[in-house]
C-alpha cells in the first residue's frame, strides 16, 4: 500500500518534471526528471561513484533519490493518500522544508520545516482533507507569486499547482485522479526556491521622507529646518511669504506621504513574510 502510494505519486510528479531541461533562469540549473545536477552529484558521491552528467540518470537511481531525499523526509508513508502526494510534489519543486511548512501552517503546528509526530497527528485528526489540500496549495501559490522568477515561470507553476490540487483531492476522496491537461511544461518544472524571493520595500524610505529615523536627516526634517530659518522674515517680503507657504505645504505632503508609505511597506513586508514562511525583523 505504502509502496504503491509512493510509486503513484512519483508517476504524477514525473509528468510535470519531464526530461532534461537547463533553462538559464531556473535556479535548479541542469535538471533531468526533476533531479538537479547538484542532487545527482551528492547522490553519486555518497555511493562512492564517479560523477557524471545528470543526463545519464538511471531509473533505479531516480527512484532511490526520490524515495530517500523527498518521500522519506516528508514521511509520505504516514500521511493520508492525496495529502502525501501534494506535499511530495511541493518538496520536489521547492524543497522539503518549504513544502512541510505549508502543511504545518495549514494544520497549525510549529512551522519548522521538519515532519514530526505533532504534524502527522494533526493531519490525521483533520476532518476534511479536501479543505486541507486547498490550504496547502493556496500557501504554495502565495509563495510562488512572491518569487522574482514568477513572471518567467508563473504560468507553468500555477497550472502545475492546480493539477496537483485536483489529483490530491481525488486521491483523498478515494477516486481515480483526473488526467493532466498538459503532460509537461518546462516552466512548471523550474525549481522554486526561497533564495529567489522578491525584496521587501524598505520601511526606512518612508521614515526618511517623514523626517524620522536615519540619524535625523529625513527630507521632512530638512524642510522644517528651512521653514524655521525663513519664519523670521515672514511679512517682510511677498516672495518670502509665498516660499514659506510652499515649504509648509511640501512638509505636510512629504510627511503624510512618508508615513503612508511606511505603513504600506510594513504591510507588504508582513505579507511577504507570511507567503515565504519567514520571520520578520522590525524596522528593516
Amino acid at each position: 500500500m505504502a509502496i504503491n502510494q509512493f510509486q503513484k505519486s512519483l508517476q504524477k510528479v514525473l509528468l510535470h518534471e519531464g526530461g532534461y531541461v537547463n533553462h538559464p533562469k531556473d535556479p535548479g540549473g541542469a535538471t533531468n526528471k526533476g533531479v538537479t545536477q547538484k542532487v545527482y552529484d551528492d547522490y553519486r558521491s555518497g555511493k562512492g561513484l564517479k560523477q557524471r552528467s545528470v543526463k545519464s540518470l538511471e531509473d533505479d537511481e531516480l527512484e532511490e533519490i526520490y524515495r530517500v531525499r523527498y518521500w522519506s523526509l516528508i514521511k509520505g508513508d504516514s500521511l493520508p493518500a492525496g495529502v502525501s502526494y501534494v506535499v511530495f510534489d511541493g518538496a520536489v519543486n521547492s524543497g522539503v522544508a518549504q513544502s512541510v511548512k505549508w502543511l504545518q501552517r495549514a494544520v497549525g503546528t510549529n512551522p519548522d520545516g521538519v515532519m514530526g509526530p505533532a504534524t502527522i497527528n494533526a493531519v490525521k485528526d483533520w476532518k476534511n482533507y479536501d479543505n486541507l489540500i486547498d490550504k496547502i496549495c493556496d500557501r504554495r501559490l502565495a509563495f510562488l507569486k512572491a518569487l522574482k522568477t514568477w513572471p518567467t515561470f508563473g504560468k507553468g507553476w500555477q497550472s502545475r499547482v492546480e493539477q496537483v490540487r485536483a489529483v490530491g483531492k481525488a486521491w483523498a476522496d478515494g477516486d481515480v485522479s483526473p488526467e493532466p491537461t498538459k503532460l509537461f511544461d518546462s516552466d512548471a518544472a523550474a525549481k522554486a526556491r526561497l533564495s529567489d524571493a522578491k525584496s521587501a520595500p524598505p520601511v526606512s524610505a518612508g521614515d526618511a521622507a517623514a523626517g524620522v529615523g536615519g540619524g535625523g536627516f529625513g527630507v521632512g526634517l530638512l524642510l522644517d529646518q528651512a521653514k524655521d530659518q525663513l519664519m523670521p522674515f515672514s511679512g517682510q517680503n511677498t516672495a518670502i511669504d509665498k516660499l514659506i507657504s510652499i515649504v509648509i505645504i511640501a512638509s505636510l505632503v512629504i510627511g503624510v506621504g512618508g508615513l503612508a508609505y511606511r505603513f504600506y511597506a510594513a504591510y507588504k513586508k508582513k505579507q511577504r513574510a507570511e507567503a515565504l514562511n519567514i520571520e520578520t525583523k522590525p524596522n528593516v
